[in-house]
């Protein structure tokens, strides 16, 4: 690797690390740069999974005040993503990538939908609940629909991970009664969770460029805490335009690849 493709590899994880903590979708910046730089798709995509890490958790730690009093979900939803992260890895390994990417974009696609018509269908479902006299049971946690469709997210997320943060926010804005912020706070918990059981995996049954990995890590890092600040002050209609602005380009690239 040369010096220019070494400030690449090291910029794009910045890149990266920033766009993963305000929205997700970090491995847009990442993925077409190793590939650009020589490396193999699967080694590509095993190198940029561990490399994320450090930025997932740069991340996590910016927006702890947002995490305050969610600890217990938190780790229910954590150990959801756990399992639909390892499952995802293992995947990745075992199976061919054509048939699982055809339909990535349409996942996307309608993630995308839920952001953009969550307040919407949020307040249709707390109308709804009030009438039926359900509101005050409402689950806190989103209930077995959120797991459900954290575990396929989160297995997605293990296999590839584009715009799995997009996933993840649709998911928990539909079903959470919380602020767009707080949510964004438990994406990137999960972002941890799922993007380090894989990296675990692949550290033990996968070929590693390492030297991309740590220049990644070293840029995503940096672009955590940066992505932070700046996730912070967005009001939720700038977020979710952020998140769709996002989720768009993810598909482009993805039906283009």
């Amino acid at each position: 690797m040369s010096i220019w493709e070494a400030l690449a590899v090291f910029a794009a994880g910045i890149g990266a690390g920033t766009i993963n903590t305000i929205v997700g979708s970090g491995t847009l910046f990442t993925f077409p740069v190793l590939l650009a730089i020589g490396l193999p798709p699967v080694t590509a995509n095993v190198s940029n999974t561990i490399g994320l890490v450090t930025g997932n958790i740069s991340g996590a730690v910016g927006y702890r005040r947002e995490l305050r009093g969610q600890g217990a979900r938190a780790v229910r939803l954590g150990l959801t993503a756990l399992v639909g992260g390892l499952a995802g890895a293992v995947l990745l390994l075992a199976l061919p990538s054509k048939a699982f990417n055809a339909i990535v974009p349409a996942l996307i696609g309608i993630a995308l939908v839920l952001v953009i018509l969550q307040p919407r269908l949020a307040k249709a479902l707390a109308r709804r609940r009030e009438r039926n006299g359900t509101e005050a049971t409402a689950h806190p946690d989103g209930g077995p629909a959120l797991l459900v469709g954290l575990l396929l997210a989160s297995a997605y997320g293990g296999y590839f991970g584009a715009a799995q943060g997009v996933l993840y926010l649709s998911l928990m804005g539909l079903l959470l009664r919380e602020d767009l912020q707080r949510i964004n706070a438990l994406k990137n918990i999960l972002a941890v969770v799922v993007n380090g059981v894989a990296a675990l995996v692949f550290v033990f049954a996968a070929h590693v460029d390492w030297t991309a990995a740590l220049l990644i890590a070293a840029g995503s890092t940096l672009g955590g805490q940066i992505g932070a600040k700046v996730g912070r002050r967005l009001s939720p209609t700038a977020l979710r335009g952020v998140i769709v602005a996002v989720g768009v380009v993810a598909i482009v690239q993805m039906v283009l690849r």
